[in-house]
């Protein structure tokens, strides 16, 4: 029997060019390749609609996301909240295939009693509440920095809404212990992802590589933290790519001779960056999730420098070089650039990503998950 669901989406997921629509994208492809039939649900608000999607979907539909100061004031949470929609619980109560929800900001409609009878699976992303916390933290200005604590704040409220699902699909072991020891129904699914295979080039690159969205604050303030504590220290040549880098970022790094930004690069610029680079430098002030960009390293670039809550209880620890100091990273970077990156590095890589992190096996599993609570 042809397994179908219902995919619902916090976003449009095409083009795949940030981390959670990355993950969603490359999951309703495996899905869909693995004979599943998808019927994705996404809001839409800052992306326009897209026909590839119509590829890997039985059916397309779309929904206009909320916005406005008065939602801010809803006790729920703002990413939930603007996503409510009568059609789409319409539509979702229709048809009587299973339905996955993309993150806590689609569970609007998890606990509605129109769906009590459907088979409900959540994806989480993140720790949402922690998430949020974390860029309260790392925010400047005053208004986004309410705005963030009092989301987060109603996000670690609000997710006790998850006990209503079958499962949890979690997209990092850390998560997932957090997930199971709350709500006792989780189960590890890693992130879906643009690669099949290793791409790594043999030998050396003559650059340390920085990449991610540089209007996202945690980014910001991981990259900010490099170029006074490790890059202005060092003489070797350094870039830096991403979206939309602020204005502050562009003239902090033109005092730099040895660092280069690559404001916006295309894919395939991206994929090269991080294939000629020698090392991938990689930290992070946040522990939650699974950082997209860390798996893009593994799977096409050399050396990976990460911090702890970068790779902590991802399973990707033992394929980076661990610094959570300056100092620390400083001496790696010494020590990594001077040195051929192996045909024996990639067989390591080969051996866990190609395994743990195969979208065909993980969509399986999705698929696997539903068969056997249909047959209940």
């Amino acid at each position: 029997m042809e397994t179908a669901i219902q995919l619902v989406a916090f976003n449009i997921p095409y083009p795949p060019d940030y981390g959670g629509v990355i993950d969603i994208f490359y999951k309703l492809k495996a899905l869909s390749e693995s004979g599943a039939l998808v019927y994705l649900h996404c809001f839409e608000y800052d992306r326009p609609k897209a026909k590839e999607l119509e590829k890997y979907c039985a059916k397309v539909f779309y929904y206009s996301r909320k916005k406005g100061l008065r939602f801010q004031l809803s006790s729920k949470p703002y990413i939930v909240i603007t996503r409510s929609n009568n059609q789409l619980i319409n539509n979702l109560s229709e048809n009587t295939a299973p339905i996955l929800f993309e993150g806590l900001h689609c569970c609007h409609y998890l606990d509605d009693s129109r769906i009590k009878n459907h088979i409900r699976l959540v994806r989480t992303h993140n720790l949402e509440h922690e998430y949020y916390l974390n860029l309260y933290h790392a925010e400047q200005n005053l208004f986004k920095k309410l705005f963030f604590r009092m989301e987060s704040c109603k996000l670690k409220r609000y997710e006790k809404v998850l006990k209503n699902a079958l499962k949890l699909l979690c997209i990092s072991p850390n998560d997932n212990f957090y997930f199971d020891h709350h709500y006792g129904h989780s189960r590890f699914i890693p992130a879906f992802h643009p690669f099949s295979e290793i791409k790594s080039r043999l030998g050396r690159g003559n650059y340390i590589l920085f990449h991610g969205n540089l209007s996202v604050s945690e980014n910001l303030q991981a990259v900010e933290f490099l170029i006074k504590h490790v890059f202005s220290k060092i003489s070797h040549a350094v870039m830096i790519a991403g979206k939309n880098p602020p204005v502050s970022l562009i003239q902090k790094i033109s005092s730099y001779p040895n660092i280069q930004l690559i404001s916006n690069p295309e894919q395939d610029v991206m994929e090269d960056l991080i294939r000629d680079s020698q090392i991938c430098l990689l930290p992070t002030f946040q522990d939650t999730g699974l950082k997209l960009k860390l798996l893009a390293s593994l799977f096409s670039g050399r050396f990976c420098i990460a911090n702890t809550p970068m790779i902590h209880k991802t399973g990707l620890e033992h394929l980076c070089h661990l610094a959570d100091t300056p100092d620390e990273m400083i001496r790696l970077i010494n020590e990594l650039f001077v040195q051929d990156f192996t045909s024996e590095e990639i067989e390591k890589r080969k051996i866990i990503l190609e395994d743990t992190f195969s979208n065909h096996q993980n969509a399986l599993k999705i698929i696997r998950i539903i068969a056997e609570n249909q047959s209940k």
